[in-house]
């Protein structure tokens, strides 16, 4: 791409902001649906939406619409920071490796895409950790002050363990994600291409495709890091006998399948499906108009 290189970064920034924009109501509902029901955290132990629908109204009836966007510039954050650099890395991983491949590039190569999509949806996730505990945490209720006051509060609390709780479910879902979404996307973009061209519908028919396989292969991490995430553990402090902080990400497996059966791991998955869907239109239709444009 030469002197173009930069241009993945930017377009990936500015189109994944905007889908965040469009969709962080369901995303809301989301996490609220995958934290309830806990039996280890006396906060989350009731179980009180019965879903989706349910979330939404109760949350816009007893808080105001205005909640169903709390955490909303921490979102806008770690998508500046992750959608930048995922995006980008992938993108511009995959030309470099194809350009150096003995087709030349003219065949795609699922393992390339793959592998690519994964390294960058992990890297990126990890360095974008902090924005994504905070937005969590804001999404339930916990945290309504100043963006830059919660960061700090947060690092004082529980040190840097705190901003980065989670880190690893956090890396391995943006991996999987990245991995099943990316490379489905690039695949079905091509297959269409004799049908549709490079135009909208096919831009749309390819992120629909895409959502779903990733919704399926993410959620039950999706659940894991939320809890995990929310999980608050003061710096120099012993946790008293009923207060139990998930270990990590297998500790917190265990434990939810254990005390809440297997079908937990996949709590909000509807608005994970439905949210995915939107953002990844958006997105890519954003993505794509822009390469178009510039």
């Amino acid at each position: 791409m030469g002197d173009r290189d930069w241009r993945p970064f930017v377009y990936g920034g500015l189109a994944s902001i905007v889908a965040e924009f469009g969709t962080f109501p369901i995303d809301t509902t989301k996490t609220r649906l995958q934290i309830q029901g806990q039996k280890i955290d006396p906060r989350h132990v009731e179980l009180r939406y019965t879903g989706m629908v349910d979330c939404f109204v109760k949350t816009s009836q007893q808080e105001g619409v205005k909640a169903l966007y709390c955490g909303i510039w921490p979102a806008v954050l770690r998508q500046a920071t992750y959608g930048t650099i995922k995006f980008g890395t992938y993108y511009s991983m995959k030309d470099w490796i194809a350009q150096h491949r003995a087709d030349g590039g003219s065949i795609e190569h699922v393992p390339t895409n793959t592998f690519c999509a994964a390294f960058a949806g992990g890297l990126s996730s990890a360095i974008a950790n902090p924005t994504d505990v905070l937005k969590v945490r804001m999404q339930m209720g916990d945290e309504k002050r100043n963006l830059v006051r919660c960061f700090i509060d947060m690092y004082r609390l529980e040190g840097v363990r705190g901003l980065w709780r989670g880190v690893g479910a956090t890396s391995q879902r943006a991996a999987l994600i990245a991995g099943v979404e990316l490379p489905v996307y690039d695949a079905c973009k091509r297959a269409l291409l004799p049908a549709l061209g490079d135009a909208p519908p096919n831009h749309l028919a390819a992120s629909l495709l895409a959502s779903l396989g990733s919704a399926v292969a993410s959620t039950p991490l999706d659940v894991i890091r939320t809890r995990m995430m929310n999980q608050r553990k003061m710096k120099n402090q012993v946790a008293k006998p009923s207060e139990r902080i998930y270990t990590g990400t297998i500790d917190c497996l265990l434990r939810t399948v254990r005390s809440e059966g297997f079908l937990a791991l996949y709590k909000g998955f509807i608005p994970t499906w439905l949210r995915m869907g939107p953002w990844n239109i958006i997105f890519f239709l954003t993505y794509e108009q822009m390469k178009q444009m510039y």
